[in-house]
């Protein structure tokens, strides 16, 4: 009979009271496959969209345990791993779930945690650090250009500002008045986000931006077309009316990815470059609680669970 492995799954879609703490059998790694012992998971916006029900087909089947961002030490190798041996300290992406005690994961979506990477801000790194890349990538925007941010203050706006700045672009930022002199520290300049956005940034860049990306999904493309001037300058990840507008909606997927994305991210945070705020940890058995705050839409930096 397989061990245990306590998780949280849900069984149907809907509010973050779906979510419920239960024990599973524990996987086994088949070929390609590592186990990790998991010691903290990430929690997304996205895997919030998951319970919900927002994506037809996801998940493929209940009881699901959401969550895709790991940090663990793999605790066991499938047939034909190579790249990884028990005991090593990984973080990435998880292929079974992340919030539970052990998940399997390919070691193509996993890099080696540095001893300067604290759990939860190992756990924090994969979809902002990737989507960050990508983004980056997706806009073409080159050194000296100004790209404009809006929703810069969440977790994947975080080190998306960062990212910009280390290529050595002049980013413009939306956020909450509040969160104003938090964007200043990152090296952005802030504006507030709204109606009248693009007389605002105009006031800072007369000639409007070379590009821009939503984070937001707060209905903001038609500001940030004006703002861009074209559409293949305008890339979103938030706003289901992308095609409407003539805009890329990205949300990953191997025709997108950016090689070593991940590797360069954790490179950054490890050697301070960059940094990844965590703004709140929860107990795994809290995870409900944690998607509550993730949904309020006001969370600076990343929340994350921490597995005993």
């Amino acid at each position: 009979m397989p061990d245990r492995n306590p998780a949280i799954v849900f069984t149907e879609h809907g509010g973050p009271e779906v979510l419920h703490p239960a024990e599973i059998d524990q996987p086994e790694p088949g070929p390609g496959q590592v186990r990790l012992r998991v010691k903290a998971a990430g929690v997304n916006p996205f895997d919030s969209k998951v319970r919900g029900g927002a994506f037809p087909g996801l998940p493929a089947g209940f009881p699901a345990v959401p969550g895709s961002d790991v940090a663990g030490v793999i605790d066991a190798v499938g047939p034909g791993v190579t790249e990884f041996a028990v005991g090593d300290e990984v973080l990435g992406s998880a292929a079974t779930g992340s919030y539970a005690t052990y998940t399997l994961a390919s070691p193509a979506k996993l890099t080696r945690k540095p001893a300067e990477l604290d759990w939860a801000t190992a756990a924090g790194l994969p979809v902002v650090a990737t989507t960050a890349y990508r983004v980056l990538a997706l806009v073409g925007a080159q050194p000296g250009e100004t790209v404009l941010i809006d929703g810069a203050a969440g977790g994947v706006g975080t080190l998306t500002v960062q990212l910009a700045r280390h290529q050595g672009l002049i980013v413009i930022g939306t956020a909450g008045e509040a969160n104003h002199d938090y964007l200043r520290e990152l090296g952005a300049i802030p504006v507030s986000y709204g109606p009248g956005l693009v007389d605002r940034v105009k006031d800072i860049a007369p000639l409007g931006v070379d590009a821009a990306i939503d984070l937001s999904g707060r209905g903001g493309l038609p500001a940030l077309l004006t703002l861009a001037g074209s559409p293949e300058r305008v890339v979103t990840i938030a706003d289901g009316q992308a095609a409407d507008f003539g805009v890329r909606a990205s949300y990953g997927g191997p025709a997108e990815e950016v090689p070593e994305a991940l590797a360069g991210a954790v490179a950054l945070v490890a050697a301070g470059t960059i940094t990844l705020p965590i703004a709140r940890t929860y107990p795994l058995k809290d995870a409900a609680t944690a998607h509550r705050d993730s949904d309020s839409g006001h969370v600076r930096g990343k929340l994350v669970l921490l597995i005993d």
